[in-house]
């Protein structure tokens, strides 16, 4: 007996191409139009067989799956087993996970280093004409689980990496990232970090504004900002030195600010050149009995000698919308909280073309898709426009995707957005 609840359709198949992500074809031509084979290719080296894959064979495909969702080696075979999709891009060759695995094993470090290149390229091409003069630069490290016999265990408590990301609050592009073990101390290296993201930047750009949390509280590190006029808010540590400090701000001094109180005086580390503004912010707490002070306190390093210390409150406080909410934006919308592979190298390698994904996707957002859409996380631009189904029709003279008739307008706008970048 047929239940009166089911639905009375029934299921066929059909020898038409058809795709269920017509929409992850515009963000293809969007990354070929700006040139992703040419610098890939430029990048790595040629095969040494004939018969061999290049690079641009595994980049390329890796890109399209995590823009579609991808979160593990195995879920490119959404892309290899899309016909219609693979039609539309002329991708004749999609590797295997396991070819894919063998090739991220294969060139590890150095194939960072080439995704550095091809990443370099594209933020220079992107700038040359945008962002304004002055940058502002937002460092960061993030966990990235890893539940792998090589992965260390961090300070949080969990197996995983620590990588350091660059972001640039104007554009939102990653400017520069570093693959970390997981035992690695947040604070290592933020030095040269900072001088390889400078070295990131086109001629005529600079760094001028930058933000980090207390990892970054280094006297090396901010003696070379205020050298390089960089104007700078960092969380400060709670030590001996700045609680003695934030002892001699007079409490008349402490203005109302959100749900606290702030305060500014003067300090300097003993290994630094140069004194900076130490602003306090201190929100008033119930005290025990052995208190004398009811107040937790936070401390922001800063330089920012014209700004009141609400303001710079406020500058820093701003990490979160430009920093660490894009670091969850590459995490849960591009897979990387956590990671595939089960070697350090493997998953660096990874890990670089995920923040190259991100970065084709925060350009792809603003070259060619309408502004209500610039603001936009990936999973709205998957829902709206990639995971939008088609079916492709060739002639003897053309090769067609058809759509509703409620998605061809949309898509209309962004292939005459895309043609408007290859024109220009």
């Amino acid at each position: 007996m047929i239940s009166k609840r089911r639905l009375q359709f029934k299921l066929g198949e059909t020898r038409e191409k058809i795709t269920p992500l017509s929409g992850l074809a515009l963000f293809g031509e969007y990354a070929l139009q700006v040139g992703l084979k040419e610098a890939a290719e430029k990048a790595f080296p040629a095969p040494l067989s004939g018969r061999g894959f290049k690079a641009f064979d595994y980049v390329f495909p890796l890109i399209l799956m995590l823009h579609a969702g991808g979160r593990h080696l195995e879920d490119i075979r959404k892309i290899k087993n899309d016909p219609g999709l693979r039609k539309l891009l002329k991708l004749e060759v999609v590797p295997t996970a396991d070819a894919i695995g063998d090739w991220l094993r294969r060139h590890g470090e150095e194939g960072v280093k080439k995704i550095e290149k091809i990443n370099k390229a594209l933020i220079e091409e992107w700038l040359k004409d945008g962002g304004g003069e002055g940058l502002t630069l937002d460092i960061d490290a993030t966990l990235a689980k890893a539940e792998k016999k090589e992965a260390e265990l961090s300070y949080k408590g969990e197996r995983g990496y620590f990588p350091m990301l660059g972001h640039l609050k104007e554009t939102g592009l990653i400017l520069e990232f570093e693959f970390r073990k997981g035992n690695e101390s947040p604070g290592s290296g933020n030095l040269e970090f900072y001088r390889k993201c400078k070295g990131m930047l086109p001629k005529g750009k600079r760094i001028k504004h930058f933000r980090a949390d207390s990892a970054s509280y280094q006297a090396a590190l901010l003696d070379e900002l205020e050298e390089d006029g960089v104007k700078y808010a960092v969380g400060a540590d709670l030590d001996c030195a700045v609680r003695e400090t934030i002892k001699t701000i007079k409490p008349e001094k402490y203005v109302k600010y959100r749900d606290g109180e702030a305060a500014d005086a003067i300090h300097i580390m003993n290994k630094s050149k140069y004194p900076f503004r130490l602003t306090a912010f201190r929100k008033f707490r119930e005290r025990s009995l052995f208190e004398k002070d009811g107040f937790d306190y936070h401390v922001y390093a800063t330089n920012r000698e014209e700004e009141s210390a609400a303001e710079v409150l406020e500058f820093y406080f701003h990490r979160g919308e430009d920093s660490e909410n894009r670091l969850k934006e590459l995490k849960l919308d591009f897979g990387m909280e956590s990671l595939p592979c089960g070697q350090f190298e493997a998953n660096a390698l990874f890990f670089s073309i995920a923040c190259l994904a991100y970065n084709f996707y925060k350009m792809f957002v603003r070259s060619a898709l309408p502004k209500s859409f610039w603001r936009s996380r990936a999973l709205t631009v998957r829902y709206h426009i990639y995971n939008i189904g088609g079916k492709i029709v060739e002639t003897a003279r053309a090769l067609f995707l058809k759509v509703s008739k409620e998605s061809l307008e949309l898509f209309e706008e962004i292939r005459r957005r895309i043609c408007m970048i290859r024109d220009g």
